[in-house]
């Protein structure tokens, strides 16, 4: 087993790096070792080939023609990323971009979309983006992308070495197809009902950008609400977390609103906001590394724990908020949130982000790569990629008139004996 960078639990990269000098020259055995690193380093430590259709060993022969065409970093870069397609994972990705790089899923997305019945339905639109101002609602079939029918521009985005392609692959291509390059206009046909339409989203990046880190309001009825905004890596949020709570300590219940956090985190304010919601030590997470079962016969496994912390507990009847922008360590705290029994999970499922990841770089060029290499489970053994919110909503409650869908289940819980 090659050794790999220490992990860097559910870390997502909500963009990567700055775009690559245009001209920068590769010579052939450069590219040729950075390409058989990326190969090796997948091949060895990947977490999640056991689901996978890829067929890993033949990506080397798919890809030595277009290996032979390199010439510059940007056109290196262009193939390690057809290579991380392969896998369809949003959480393996390089850690550097060109302007002509694919947005990421789902930190640069604003549409989820899912493969149905042979059909390209949108489950859910990012709030605040273009493509919520647009009026695209969930449940509005998406029949092209750019004048391309979308089953083929979703089959064109389909890795080379899945043959036998299934609606997870093609649930990763449609979103990836929608989510679009950077700086490059998106035309986008639908059907909703009986209407054929066209949409057109602007071509500069998205970037939802907040001045706070948290956003700390009083509701009706003497429930407080905090608002994450992708900030789950920044240490600087614990104290702040713990100001808002302290501001909430004698409301009746509190919401928590992950549904910005889709750009990942560490555990350390993970485990920093949850243990203001435990009297006691306790599990919140379980990991497994298949790497070394695959090396030694032997499996390895473990659970987190997360220990009291903080002046006070708070007990108060607790929702926690997400949806398909709840990435990586979102998903991981509200899992937490779930197996301590602190809260009530209510939302879309989440982003679906696998693993936690490692960060390694590549020997010639210095481009990053993270890489799930641990496996994740909520406490009770469940995949957290398969976990499912207790207050599901639905279709028909996103497209309901009226407040926020989320906010009115919570309030809805909240208000039960």
């Amino acid at each position: 087993m090659r050794c790999i960078a220490a992990v860097l639990a559910t870390l997502a990269i909500a963009s990567c790096g700055g775009a690559a000098p245009a001209q920068s020259g590769i010579t052939p055995a450069a590219a040729q070792a950075d390409f058989d690193a990326l190969w090796r380093d997948v091949d060895e430590n990947y977490a999640y080939f056991k689901p996978r259709v890829t067929d890993w060993s033949a990506v080397p022969a798919l890809y030595k023609s277009d290996l032979a065409r390199v010439k510059t970093r940007s056109d290196l870069i262009a193939l390690l990323e057809r290579l991380l397609d392969e896998l369809y994972d949003g959480h393996a990705q390089l850690t550097a971009n060109t302007a002509d790089s694919p947005r990421l899923v789902p930190s640069g997305a604003d549409i989820w979309a899912e493969w149905q019945s042979g059909r390209a339905i949108v489950t859910e639109v990012r709030n605040g983006s273009d493509a919520q101002r647009s009026g695209i609602q969930p449940g509005a079939e998406v029949l092209a992308f750019d004048a391309v029918p979308i089953e083929q521009a979703v089959r064109a985005r389909i890795g080379r070495s899945i043959r036998a392609a299934d609606d997870a692959v093609r649930s990763w291509s449609l979103r990836a197809v929608l989510a679009g390059h950077h700086d490059q206009l998106r035309r986008i046909q639908f059907k909703t009902g009986d209407t054929v339409w066209i949409t057109s989203l602007p071509a500069p990046d998205q970037v939802i950008e907040h001045e706070t880190r948290l956003e700390v309001r009083d509701l009706p009825n003497n429930i407080g609400y905090i608002r994450v905004h992708d900030s789950l890596g920044d240490q600087r949020l614990i104290g702040e977390f713990d100001a808002a709570l302290a501001h909430h300590q004698a409301t009746a219940g509190l919401i928590l609103d992950l549904r910005d956090t889709p750009g990942g985190g560490n555990t350390t304010v993970a485990r920093a906001i949850l243990g203001r919601f435990t009297r006691t030590e306790q599990p919140y997470q379980k990991h497994v590394l298949p790497n070394e079962e695959r090396d030694t016969g032997v499996r390895r496994s473990w659970l987190e724990l997360v220990t009291p912390r903080g002046p006070f507990t708070y007990r108060q009847p607790a929702v926690v908020l997400v949806s398909h922008w709840t990435g990586s360590m979102g998903e991981g705290l509200a899992l937490g949130f779930d197996a301590i029994n602190a809260a009530t999970i209510v939302g879309t499922p989440m982003a679906g982000l696998l693993g936690a990841t490692s960060h390694f770089e590549l020997p010639q060029s210095h481009i990053g790569v993270n890489l799930p290499v641990e496996r994740l489970f909520h406490v009770n053994g469940t995949p957290r990629e398969d976990f499912v919110p207790t207050g599901r909503l639905t279709l028909a409650d996103l497209n309901r008139p009226g407040d926020d869908p989320w906010l009115v289940r919570a309030l809805q819980v909240l208000a039960k004996p």
